[in-house]
């Protein structure tokens, strides 16, 4: 009994230090993952456990957003998480997004999770109209998209009509034009097959590189009265609050984050961000060198089936042939024995003839030789003779052409059977000639400016050297060239697009930021965000750019 109320014992105080927990709810912009946290758990414990679980260590440009009667907040990192005014109710959510946002994708985003985060939830802006975006460059957004998902233009896979359940344009862009879907599909894939050999990591880039120039890319607008007091009393007072609390602590929140990503650009990197740069350089240029083997391989494996579709194709012309060559053998042989038979009746006929002719010759002989006294007779032997002697012309006329005829039937024969023997010819040069031809692909050799690599099996093995580093630093410098040479021509595609469909536009649908657009594009300027938050809105209140 004693050793029964102490098992009793033990499992109530085993009972009690067992932590109390409760589930969160994270949703990101293409998952969905769920927790069991701790009641003691601050925001930081659980942003961490959800940056480890997708790998994310570029974690100073997200948070975890959650809603308050219609108004967003963050969650705060020193601050617990069930003090905060969330929903009491198992699973409590939060979606996890980007709350600050790079100046320079391409330069400050590294990691390639990072970089894919923010473009599902730029497009998400765009499609939402959160981020305005004009008509033309929401085609040319779109086909990126497209090849991001899809991959490399294929006319026999990509058909018309594959985009159709896909959301790739604002309702905005669609209702301005009268332009069916199919015309949008049409202009969207006429891009989207110039985009080939992009990556998806490059793809999502080259998008956000695009959407980064729109006028309200990373800016939060809100409906604030004014009056901002600088520490500078030179500077004329400036103040700005909103009538909601909440609201101007999450401006005052995002003033202070934006400062702080500010004050760290223009800091040296961190070990860490350094890092994480040269992983990122060598994974780039591995996945180059790993490009550049598949395109080799592909390369050789389409070389190899145009040869054997080309031997293939011959092989099937010489078997046509020498089914030609059998058939024209056979109607040779044919020929022959016909005209060999024609012959010998013709020789036998003119023989007959001969033979006739003979005995006509010899009857008019013994007729002439026979005296005929009387008259009648002299006369009737006459007429006979006349008779013998037309008959015995006709004979030899007739045993000439015969003759003549068998002649020429011995030639006929003699060509058949030399047609015979130039096919039999034919046929043993077709039946001896090599099918395939001896194949020795050679494979490519690698460029003399890429970085020196093996390949044994399905494992690759890297010698980087800080000379391969300097000349990969120099290929991205190229690389920046090339790029602002194809900014001037994607400019003038866009612009070339842009007049394209503007016949089609209906002005009574335009909305005030297609008008706004306009002005600034009228003006002379390209449109910015400085244009567009300059801008006051109505009943007095002005935008704030966050």
């Amino acid at each position: 009994m004693a050793g029964a109320i102490a098992s009793r014992m033990s499992f109530s105080s085993l009972k009690r230090k067992q932590p109390k927990t409760f589930t969160v709810r994270i949703v990101t912009m293409d998952a969905e993952m769920e927790f069991n946290c701790e009641m003691k758990w601050k925001g930081k414990d659980l942003f961490d456990l959800v940056c480890r679980t997708l790998g994310l260590r570029e974690t100073w440009f997200f948070g975890l957003q959650y809603t308050i009667k219609d108004t967003v907040a963050w969650l705060k990192m020193d601050k617990k998480v069930l003090d905060h005014d969330v929903s009491k109710e198992e699973p409590v959510t939060f979606h996890f997004l980007a709350k600050f946002y790079p100046e320079n994708a391409e330069e400050e985003l590294v990691q390639e999770i990072t970089q894919h985060l923010f473009f599902l939830q730029v497009k998400k802006q765009i499609l939402d109209e959160k981020i305005y975006c004009p008509p033309e460059a929401s085609v040319l957004l779109a086909s990126y998209a497209v090849q991001a998902k899809y991959g490399d233009y294929d006319p026999s896979v990509h058909k018309r009509g594959f985009l159709a359940q896909e959301e790739l344009l604002p309702k905005r862009v669609i209702n301005l034009y009268q332009m069916t879907p199919e015309m949008w599909e049409e202009r969207i894939t006429a891009w989207y097959a110039e985009h080939r050999g992009r990556a998806r990591d490059e793809a999502e880039m080259e998008y956000l590189k695009i959407a980064q120039d729109l006028e309200m890319y990373g800016v939060n607008y809100f409906a604030i009265r004014f009056t901002i007091k600088p520490l500078d009393k030179k500077i004329d007072v400036f103040k700005f609050n909103s009538s909601k609390l909440r609201v101007n602590k999450l401006i005052l929140q995002l003033c202070i984050g934006n400062h702080d990503l500010f004050m760290r650009r223009r800091k040296a990197d961190s070990l860490e961000v350094q890092q994480m740069k040269a992983q990122a350089r060598e994974e780039k240029a591995r996945k180059q060198m790993e490009r550049q083997r598949l395109a080799r391989e592909k390369q050789m494996r389409e070389e190899a089936e145009r040869t054997r579709d080309e031997l293939e194709r011959r092989l099937l012309q010489m078997k046509e042939e020498a089914t030609m060559a059998n058939e024209a053998l056979m109607r040779s042989e044919e020929t022959a024995d016909l005209l060999a038979e024609k012959a010998q009746i013709t020789e036998e006929e003119a023989k007959l003839l001969a033979q006739k002719a003979a005995e006509a010759e010899q009857e008019m002989q013994r007729i002439k030789a026979t005296a005929i006294r009387t008259e009648e007779e002299k006369r009737l032997m006459e007429q006979k003779v006349l008779e013998a002697e037309v008959l015995a012309l006709k004979m030899a006329e007739e045993s000439e052409r015969r003759a003549k005829e068998a002649d020429q039937l011995k030639q006929d024969l003699q060509e058949a059977r030399e047609a015979e023997r130039r096919a039999k010819q034919k046929l043993l040069e077709i039946t001896t000639k090599p099918t395939y031809p001896p194949m020795n692909p050679i494979p490519a050799p690698l460029p003399p400016d890429i970085p020196s690599f093996s390949l044994i099996g399905d494992s690759l093995s890297f010698d980087f050297k800080d000379t391969d580093m300097k000349r990969l630093s120099m290929e991205i410098e190229k690389e920046k060239v090339e790029y602002m040479e194809k900014s001037k021509h994607l400019q003038e595609q866009l612009n070339e697009l842009k007049t394209e469909i503007e016949a089609l536009k209906l002005k009574e649908r335009e909305t005030a930021l297609d008008i706004l657009h306009n002005e600034n594009s009228d003006r002379g300027g390209t449109s910015s965000k400085h244009n567009t938050i300059k801008k006051p809105q109505a009943q007095g209140r002005r935008p704030i750019c966050i």
